[in-house]
């Protein structure tokens, strides 16, 4: 088992320098002088060895503060409510916090799933519930408020928080990297799209349940996990590469126990709602059977292309206009597409030269449910914002995605304001090109994943780390013998046969 290097000064001295390791961010500090040089090194000693203030830590989540102020600025033209003229299009500034608020009863003091049904996950519900009905109830008594706005704002510091904590295990995680984790501080997908939806919620507490499962803590990793995935489904998803991993490693009872806790919290936190409000807790499960191919997804494109395959002839249906006329069997073909490659992500932890890192497998994981689900919404990107800086920290291909991201966040709005007035804004062939790009450069990190995991030598966290930081119990683990025995007896030449002769 790998020995780990204390912390503290060996820390600094391991310390990554993107300017120097990173090829994009080298060839971009050209501009500014060159890489950065030893006696700026600094900035990214531990806390307590020098007296600078702006360390690396700070730096990143100051801008994280700067990013998220500026997504409520960029938001501040739709929090008053008053949404006249279609200016939460042209804006670019609409936000289903704002607008659930009142379509979910909650301005009515209506308590989730009890008096009205809804159609997220039982925690984004009680979330809503929280922090909505305290609002209703000042409001009540103070009718000159705004309770829209409030409730908007109110959302926007506790999800603010939860980024704040995402970044922070982030830092966490990558003690001798700190600047990762500017990735996602940076990011112009979490200046766009932070509260449009709760997902911040989930990605908060998934991200703790990573750090859990990184200090050698599966039980408290199973409970986090769980909570996060009830708030959104995907957090549930990453058990999924800890099982493979751990089986690789032979350290299956820690996976159970994550597996196990997940499940109990799963289903402690659903009870409440599921048991006495049945009709109304179920109507996340309902609209998800029975909604049809939504805006942006892989289905969509195939339905533009069967339109120029078969233009003006209804009759002669394309494959694509045919799944979204018979959405059960878009269903199973979603999920059966989904289960394949969950398969092959399993197939490449086990046949990989070198156990491949939990992060890489994730992100892997949530992607492919991204590419062949049915709805990929416009906030869905932050789902793959964290795993995506924990998976592959190289500047290049993460600014190229999220280019792609901004083009479709545009195009999307685009399409809302067409959908509004029954006037097209752009024409539809422009939304489906920044679909495909969206979905383009998502693929492309991929397969720079699936490389790095074929090729360990190419992963730029193994450049600064023996194996795997997030890998908990996991990190500097030898396979298990049954994998060792199983890879030798693969490798092994077969025998000649009896009789043959050397040429």
């Amino acid at each position: 088992m790998s020995t780990q290097p204390t912390a503290g000064i060996d820390d600094a001295e391991r310390s990554d320098h993107p300017s120097r390791s990173d090829g994009f961010v080298r060839g971009a500090s050209q501009l500014i002088g060159g890489p950065l040089g030893d006696h700026a090194a600094a900035l990214d000693r531990p806390a307590g060895s020098e007296r600078r203030f702006w360390t690396a830590v700070r730096i990143v989540l100051a801008l994280t503060c700067l990013t998220l102020a500026l997504h409520w600025v960029q938001k501040s033209p739709c929090q008053d409510g008053a949404w006249q003229n279609n200016i939460q299009y042209t804006r670019f500034c609409y936000t289903d916090v704002l607008a659930l608020y009142y379509a979910e009863g909650l301005n009515e003091g209506k308590v989730p799933y009890r008096d009205h049904p809804v159609e997220y996950p039982v925690l984004t519900g009680y979330f809503m519930g929280v922090l909505g009905l305290p609002v209703h109830a000042l409001g009540v008594d103070d009718p000159g408020i705004n309770q829209g706005m409030w409730f908007y704002n109110l959302n926007v510091l506790v999800l603010g928080a939860l980024a704040v904590v995402t970044v922070a295990v982030i830092l966490a995680l990558r003690r001798r990297r700190p600047w990762d984790a500017a990735l996602f501080a940076l990011a112009p997908a979490l200046l766009l799209t932070a509260t449009v939806n709760w997902d911040l919620l989930a990605i908060g507490l998934g991200a703790l349940g990573l750090l859990a499962w990184a200090r050698s803590r599966p039980a408290l990793a199973g409970v986090l996990l769980g909570l996060a995935g009830a708030a959104k489904m995907w957090p549930l998803f990453v058990l999924g590469p800890i099982l493979v991993l751990a089986l690789r490693a032979g350290k299956v009872r820690a996976a159970l126990t994550a597996f196990g806790t997940a499940a109990l919290t799963v289903v402690a936190v659903n009870l409440p709602a599921a048991v006495p409000y049945r009709e109304n807790w179920d109507r996340f499960f309902e609209l998800n059977s029975t909604r049809p191919i939504d805006w942006g997804t892989l289905w969509y494109i195939g339905r533009y292309l069967d339109g120029k395959i078969n233009p003006g002839s209804p009759t002669e249906q394309g494959p694509f206009e045919w799944l979204n006329a018979n959405i059960p069997t878009l269903n199973y073909l979603s999920y059966a597409l989904f289960g394949l490659a969950c398969l092959g992500v399993a197939a490449l932890a086990l046949l990989a030269p070198r156990r491949p890192r939990l992060a890489q497998l994730a992100f892997l994981v949530v992607a492919a449910f991204l590419i062949f689900s049915k709805v990929w919404s416009q906030q869905f990107v932050l789902w793959l914002l964290p795993l995506a800086v924990l998976a592959r920290p190289r500047w290049g291909a993460f600014l190229a995605w999220q280019i792609a991201e901004v083009g479709y966040f545009a195009a999307f709005y685009g399409e809302l304001l067409g959908s509004a007035t029954s006037r097209p804004v752009i024409p539809e062939g422009v939304f489906v090109l920044a679909s495909t790009l969206r979905l383009a450069t998502v693929v492309l990190l991929c397969v720079l994943i699936v490389r790095d995991v074929l090729h360990p030598e190419r992963d730029p966290v193994r450049a600064t780390y023996p194996d795997d930081p997030d890998g908990g119990m996991l990190d500097g683990a030898p396979d298990a013998p049954w994998y060792t025995r199983w890879r030798q007896r693969s490798a092994a030449p077969e025998p000649e046969p009896v009789g043959a002769t050397a040429t």
